[in-house]
């Protein structure tokens, strides 16, 4: 079953070490929010972030934000102190790096219960090794809990020992094989980070790129790249006053009879009621969470 539509578009990480940052995240215009305690964090601070990250969680105070914490990985020894603290604090999700088969789903999915999550912490997966993208379809479909997976493309290059390249030609294959594999499962995929920060034109183009090929939204690692990231992948006022009219068109259509109609000189079917449809239901989501 698909999740409830919410508004991904901007989904930025913050240190969880970093006091500061986790104070000013609440200004932040982003949909949603990762606290992280693994990359972010050297491993004398994680347990202090561990204790930070879980208090903002669960504090209540980053308004419509859907608030994820990001755990260290499977085999460190601070993976199941990490699950034990967010069952408690109960955020929105838990992002596990590195996340491999639909064993370790369904592993994730039942240490996270016996803990005592609550139902609405879900679990999201990173994909970011090749083993990852070859089963893909196996990893999102292993559980009701598993609702959203992220690229990791940073590792996902090191291990194909790819060069990132505007166009991102080397990972297209891994991105578009997980991107099926979700859209099949009728879940939500984010898209890997942009990692130079003061590039905007490329941060840009890459985004337009993510949006063209279907993600949700994008992962991003500095609030320099927020607003634009909301703008792209949110509809424009010509998508949705031209998905209005779809919609008019179409019901006009069917009460006399008819299986198509036509707007603006080209035929509609089922298919472009469908999509007009999803991008009204993404333009709501977007001003209920606003």
């Amino acid at each position: 079953m698909a999740e409830a539509l919410r508004p991904r578009r901007s989904v930025l990480y913050m240190p969880g070490a970093n006091e500061r940052a986790l104070e000013k995240a609440k200004g932040i215009p982003a949909d949603a929010l990762i606290l992280d305690l693994e990359d972010a964090v050297a491993p004398e601070a994680k347990a202090e972030a561990r204790t930070r990250v879980c208090a903002a969680a669960a504090s209540g105070e980053y308004g419509a934000k859907e608030i994820v914490i990001r755990i260290n990985g499977i085999g460190t020894e601070w993976h199941a102190g990490d699950i034990a603290a967010v069952a408690a604090a109960g955020p929105a999700a838990m992002l596990v790096p590195k996340v491999n088969s639909a064993n370790e789903v369904k592993q994730l999915v039942a240490k996270l219960e016996s803990a005592g999550a609550p139902p609405h912490t879900k679990l999201w997966a990173m994909l970011e090794t090749p083993i990852a993208v070859m089963h893909a379809e196996e990893i999102v479909s292993a559980s009701p809990r598993l609702t959203v997976l992220v690229m990791g493309t940073n590792d996902l290059a090191k291990e194909l020992y790819a060069e990132q390249v505007p166009g991102r030609a080397p990972l297209q294959y891994g991105l578009q094989k997980c991107l099926m594999a979700t859209r099949f499962s009728g879940k939500v995929i984010l898209d890997g980070v942009y990692n130079d920060i003061k590039d905007e034109a490329g941060f840009y183009a890459e985004c337009v790129q993510g949006q063209q090929f279907g993600f949700d939204g994008k992962t991003l690692i500095h609030p320099s790249q927020v607003e634009p990231c909301n703008e792209i992948f949110a509809p424009d006022e010509a998508e949705i006053d031209l998905s209005r009219r779809i919609i008019v068109a179409f019901d006009a259509a069917q009460a006399d009879g008819r299986g198509v109609a036509t707007v603006d000189g080209r035929m509609i079917e089922n298919l472009h009621v469908e999509n007009a449809q999803r991008i009204l239901a993404i333009a709501n989501a977007i001003s209920a969470f606003s």
